[in-house]
């Protein structure tokens, strides 16, 4: 991978993803302790890393092996519980939400625990949700609670299981609450609804990433200059939402959407095609970073593909052009592979000159947010 795209990767991801105990085992983003030396580990928002720990002056409290700093940390409140959480918190911090790590302090209704399979859903869940506040805190996007940080533009979750006598609960988004059916967290309910509605592709993490794409419209478009230019490229988002999803699911998407879309559910409605696209965005930005991460060189890869240049975005842009291109090339390999295992394709999507302007138009608006 060039120089640029490494810098690019870096910049917009913000946190590696290859990270090493001290013993110089590799370790992963949910490990708690390293399974060659024992070290407890855990990993640290702030920076980005999962560290190795040793114990700290009180009970239950750690510090991180070889740093310099004096800091003392403890584990999430949700540590021992079925959300197995392991993010550092500081050591000391005042009682409730604030010993929650900036992950878990984002719920504000999680499934019955009483229920055994909810529990296993619960952790399913929390790890994806992990994943995805530790890029959006990497690329520096305001991720703040709803509950005790920021009652008016924060963010929150409800977790919740169909009731045994009351209507489905549905997944989607209202006014900085995200709502998660937890029977997505199985995977037979899953690829069953999956086909069901006709999808390529259908993951946890792709919804949280999907229905925080609501979220970041509010925050980062709705009443900033960016909204024109939303409307232009989207469409105008005042269109009736009811209506047109009513239209999508007895209809199914136009005969050429794959022309103006990057998935057929984003051709329902404006807001949808946003964030569809927001969703296809993150997972570019934190696919790359793996393979920066790993050192991975994706321009060795002889995949002939026809590259996009940079008439297809909306202002000359040569690092963005050539992480898209990069991606492109590697998820090509990536589907190959996936194939030769009897998978399906690890990215089932093919991108038009209009959805690659539509990513461009997100990468501004979240790289506008960094450097604002």
């Amino acid at each position: 991978m060039s120089p640029v795209i490494l810098d690019e990767a870096h910049r917009l991801a913000g946190f590696p993803r290859l990270y090493a105990c001290q013993c110089g085992a590799p370790v992963f983003f949910r490990n708690d302790v390293c399974l060659r030396c024992k070290t407890p580990l855990g990993y640290e928002p702030g920076a980005g890393r999962v560290v190795a720990l040793a114990p700290g002056p009180e009970l239950n409290t750690w510090i991180v092996i070889g740093s310099p700093q004096s800091a003392v940390f403890e584990y999430c409140g949700n540590a021992t519980s079925p959300a197995a959480c392991n993010w550092l918190v500081p050591a000391h911090a005042a009682e409730g939400a604030q010993r929650l790590c900036p992950s878990c302090r984002l719920n504000r209704t999680i499934p019955d625990l009483s229920t055994p399979r909810n529990a296993a859903h619960w952790r399913t869940i929390e790890e994806a949700k992990r994943r995805l506040v530790s890029a959006l805190l990497g690329q520096r996007l305001p991720v703040k609670s709803r509950l005790d940080e920021d009652p008016e533009q924060g963010l929150a979750f409800d977790f919740l299981a169909d009731p045994n006598d009351g209507p489905r609960v549905l997944t989607g988004y209202n006014d900085g609450i995200v709502t998660l059916n937890i029977e997505e967290a199985d995977t037979a309910c899953r690829e069953r609804t999956r086909e069901q509605m006709h999808e390529p592709y259908r993951t946890v993490l792709g919804h949280l990433r999907h229905e925080v794409g609501h979220y970041y419209w509010q925050r980062l478009v709705e009443q900033t200059p960016h909204l024109d230019g939303f409307r232009e490229l989207f469409g105008d988002e005042r269109a009736g939402y009811a209506e047109a999803l009513e239209r999508h699911y007895r209809q199914g998407p136009p005969p050429d959407w794959q022309a103006n879309y990057i998935s057929a559910y984003a051709s329902a409605h404006p807001s949808e095609d946003w964030a569809e696209t927001w969703a296809h965005y993150l997972h570019i930005v934190d696919t790359v970073q793996i393979v920066v991460s790993f050192h991975l060189d994706i321009n060795s890869v002889e995949m002939p593909f026809e590259a996009f240049a940079e008439d297809a975005l909306i202002q000359p842009d040569e690092p963005f052009l050539d992480l898209l291109n990069s991606w492109i090339r590697f998820t090509a390999v990536l589907n190959e592979f996936s194939r030769s295992m009897g998978l399906p394709d690890f990215y089932p999507f093919v991108l038009s000159r209009s959805s690659v302007r539509k990513l461009h138009f997100v990468h501004l608006v979240v790289v506008s947010r960094q450097y604002g």
